[in-house]
Order: C-alpha cells, then sequence, then structure tokens
C-alpha cells in the first residue's frame, strides 16, 4: 500500500533537492584540487626528555600512510609500526613510559 506524499513532504523534498543540486554547483565550481591537497610525508615529531633517571632524549616521527587518519611511526631511528593511529601511537607511549614508585 502507497502512502500519500503531502504538500507539506513535496515541499520539503523540492527544498532539499535544490540544495543538494546547489551544494553540488558550489563543488564543481570550487573544483577539485582544493579538496585533495597533497600532505608531507613526515606528519608530525614528537619529542620526549625524560629527567627521571638522567636525561634520555626519544625521538617519534609520525610518516603518511595511504590512511590519512594512520601514521608509520619511526621511534628513535627505528620502524616501531607500519600503520597505527595516534590514540595507538599514545597509547603506546604511555606504556613505554610508565610511572616512578614514589620513594
Amino acid at each position: 500500500m502507497a502512502y500519500r506524499v503531502t504538500k507539506k513532504a513535496a515541499a520539503v523534498r523540492r527544498k532539499m533537492a535544490a540544495m543538494r543540486e546547489a551544494k553540488e554547483c558550489r563543488r564543481l565550481e570550487r573544483g577539485e584540487s582544493e579538496r585533495q591537497r597533497e600532505l608531507p610525508d613526515l606528519r608530525r615529531i614528537v619529542f620526549v626528555v625524560d629527567f627521571d633517571f638522567g636525561m634520555t632524549i626519544h625521538w617519534i616521527d609520525l610518516h603518511k600512510t595511504d590512511r590519512i587518519d594512520c601514521y608509520r611511526v619511526v621511534v628513535d631511528g627505528k620502524e616501531w609500526k607500519r600503520r597505527i593511529g595516534w590514540s595507538g601511537v599514545l597509547a603506546g607511549l604511555r606504556k613505554s613510559l610508565p610511572r616512578v614508585a614514589a620513594m
């Protein structure tokens, strides 16, 4: 059984179709090059200076991968993960630098 389309629903459908068409026209006028920007190979660098037992410095390089929300991670010059997200990097950092017991 088909449902009736009221005048109000038909008006909303026409309005939404016009909005979608205008949005598509604006996107085509703007061009695709503006939307697709080239990201650098080295996206982020994180330095960690640890003063607990002398001064140790670690650096974490986050490189571009085929996914925009993932990184290839190099820690102190050695590759750690081929593809991992930002929260995974922070979790690994948290686990590798545990808290020191109070004295």
